[in-house]
């Protein structure tokens, strides 16, 4: 798998982003993860897992446009590199045959 795994909630971020395309950042991100789990989802966590992502080099982040309902702050975007889409489709791979293997013992 290489030097790092990918962990539950770095998976589900990843997932997120990809989902939400150029809209992800991290108020969507949070978002998006409350809405599909049906849990609620500390910000802080969000962005500290951006943050992580990032510095693995799964992710990137860009500014996006300021807005006048963020008080002219910019809100920053991001999307996934070439290796951390690559990170996700190794994971669902071994995730997948691990399931497979364990098949019989769910029955």
């Amino acid at each position: 798998m290489g030097k790092y795994l990918l962990g539950e909630f770095e998976h589900l971020v990843m997932l997120s982003i990809l989902g939400l395309g150029d809209d992800a950042y991290g108020v969507s991100i949070t978002r998006d993860l409350e809405r599909r789990t049906g849990k609620p989802v500390a910000q802080a966590a969000t962005y500290l897992t951006l943050r992580r992502i990032e510095e693995k080099g799964w992710a990137v982040g860009r500014a996006g446009e300021a807005t006048g309902r963020r008080g002219g702050r910019v809100k920053r975007c991001y999307s996934l590199t070439p290796d951390g889409i690559e990170r996700l489709r190794k994971s669902r791979e071994m995730l997948l045959g691990l399931w497979a293997d364990a098949g019989e013992a769910l029955s």
